[in-house]
């Protein structure tokens, strides 16, 4: 049975959809950087939390530890992310973006801003304030009681 008010679309595969879309155009863009999708995110996310853990880094990017892992060794050998240990925790590494990883990550922003306001392009501000709006809030409303 179609639900009348969606037309039968599944509104999480219409995110997923726009999603890989979005990462393949930015991805495009990062290319000339020598960055993945995966990886500029990790460095937005580590320089705007010095000292954060694989965990927390791998929760935040919606994947595994292994998969945070393989992903900082590619970005430890080029010099753009180091890992240090934790202070209290000896089973912790702490993530820290070097002068490098900072420096790559101030290159590729521009092109990543000037990409994603290209293919905002067809919308009117009231739209882009009301998607970024209903995506927060759905981001919101799918975190465990204990994150909100």
């Amino acid at each position: 049975m179609d639900e009348p008010s969606r037309g039968g679309r599944v509104l999480s595969f219409v995110v997923r959809h726009t999603w890989l879309s979005m990462r393949a155009a930015i991805g495009a863009e990062l290319e000339e950087f020598g960055l993945t999708v995966p990886q500029f995110a990790t460095l937005m996310m580590v320089r705007s939390s010095p000292g954060m853990s694989v965990a927390q880094l791998a929760r935040s990017v919606g994947s595994t530890r292994q998969a945070a892992n393989e992903m900082l060794a590619a970005l430890e050998r080029d010099g753009l992310i180091t890992r240090s240990p934790h202070p209290t925790d000896r089973r912790t590494h702490q993530l820290h973006v070097t002068d490098l990883g900072a420096a790559r990550y101030e290159e590729a922003l521009p092109a990543v801003l000037r990409r994603e306001a290209e293919l905002e392009e067809g919308l009117a501000p009231r739209q882009r304030e009301a998607a970024l709006a209903w995506m927060s809030a759905v981001s919101t409303a799918c975190q465990e009681p204990g994150e909100k």
